[in-house]
């Protein structure tokens, strides 16, 4: 069994002009995990997935996936990598079948018939594998496309935004794939700005202008988030003081402004994951 990290960035820097896409981004994925990256549109998630496909060339700095260079290893790793991009790449007037038997036949995988039917019944399109794109709906094109994705069972699936404008329900199945994929082994990385899906992953990495603001798991960065504590005083009085470790501080607060005696409760709101990643974006920029 492989060992070290499933992806591993160092550095990786990428300028377009005056743009700079991505600026000495460094982060580690583990295998095994789902890890999410997250930052708002134009932060520079797609140009890091790209880069990770080997379709990219850096500047400098370098990517490491499953322990070969993205760019000089991109034949050898193609079997192992799945890819999903964020816009569906689907031949609209193909079926899914057409489509995943013309994909999976230019990549030269062997047995591709059952890879086919495996990977369509895994997305619940098998009923619907004979109908054109054309008449699917938004989600299930979504479907089709990661089901191209998992054609030949990859050891590493990088997906771009690969809920983007499906309903809750589908979005759901979607994280109930990702977690048996998980289960069995393989490794997920995907963009996201959607906080609730950020929550779920293992680690997560937060982008900005091309900058890894942090990389850490959702409970230590929510962790970092602070906290307003207010004390409640007799007579209807209060007190308000923010704090990042009100558990720590909080005697000392009492101490400080002599309100040991006298207090009638203490209300302490903190900040939820999705504040923290805002927090920390509006921070950086």
């Amino acid at each position: 069994m492989e060992t070290g990290p499933a992806i591993e960035i160092r550095g990786l820097t990428k300028t377009y002009g005056a743009i700079r896409a991505l600026d000495s981004a460094s982060l580690r994925v583990e295998r095994g995990s789902i890890f999410g990256l997250v930052g708002p549109n134009g932060a520079g998630k797609t140009t890091l997935i790209k880069a990770l496909c080997g379709v990219l060339r850096p500047d400098s700095g370098e990517a490491l996936v499953l322990g070969a260079d993205s760019r000089a290893g991109r034949h050898e790793l193609r079997p192992r990598l799945g890819y999903m991009p964020q816009t569906p790449s689907l031949y609209e007037d193909l079926s899914p079948m057409e489509n995943l038997h013309f994909f999976g036949g230019a990549s030269g995988l062997e047995g591709l018939a059952g890879h086919v039917r495996e990977s369509l019944e895994f997305v619940r399109l098998w009923d619907r594998r004979d109908d054109p794109i054309h008449t699917f709906s938004g989600g299930m094109r979504q479907r089709a496309s990661l089901a191209c994705a998992l054609l030949g069972d990859p050891e590493l699936l990088i997906l771009d935004e690969p809920t983007a404008g499906v309903d809750p329900t589908l979005r759901q199945s979607f994280w109930d794939h990702f977690r048996f994929l998980c289960g069995q082994g393989r490794t997920i990385f995907l963009s996201t700005n959607q906080m609730e899906e950020a929550v779920r992953c293992d680690r997560v990495a937060v982008i900005l202008r091309g900058r890894i603001l942090v990389s850490d798991t959702p409970g230590a960065i929510e962790g970092r988030g602070r906290a307003v504590v207010t004390i409640l005083l007799a007579g209807g009085a209060s007190e308000q003081h923010e704090t990042s470790d009100y558990e720590r501080e909080l005697p000392r607060l009492l101490k400080a402004h002599g309100l040991e005696q006298g207090v009638e409760g203490i209300r302490v709101e903190r900040q939820g994951f999705e504040d923290v990643i805002l927090s920390l974006i509006q921070e950086a920029e």
